[in-house]
């Protein structure tokens, strides 16, 4: 699967976007994003697997603890791809929105 669609998938969750947003502001263990979150460790452990094999998320070992933070570049890279994929140039003919270089569904030629 396309990098960029299994980021988006692992974003897509309630649990782990709260679960970025606290990240993208200090650096946290699991067990701290349990108690602010109000889940199980395992809950936040398996979730961050889920993030961590995306590209989203980093972890680093700190004594017992392991921290975790965002990798920003990753997330600045999936900004740009859904700006660039947002200024697709697109008419509208009728009723049908297409693009420039694709054949409308209903059959009318652009």
């Amino acid at each position: 699967m396309d990098e960029f669609l299994v980021i988006l998938k692992s974003l897509a969750d309630e649990t782990r976007f709260k679960i970025i947003t606290l990240l993208l502001s200090h650096d946290f263990c699991v067990g701290a994003l349990a108690r602010r979150l109000n889940i199980s460790e395992a809950a936040v452990s398996q979730h961050l697997r889920v993030l961590r094999k995306a590209g989203v998320v980093k972890g680093e070992k700190r004594g017992y603890y392991t921290h975790y933070w965002v990798d920003r570049e990753t997330l600045k890279k999936v900004a740009e791809k859904i700006m660039e994929i947002a200024s697709l140039t697109t008419q509208r003919e009728g009723s049908c929105l297409k693009t420039m270089s694709e054949d409308c569904c209903c059959g009318k030629e652009g």
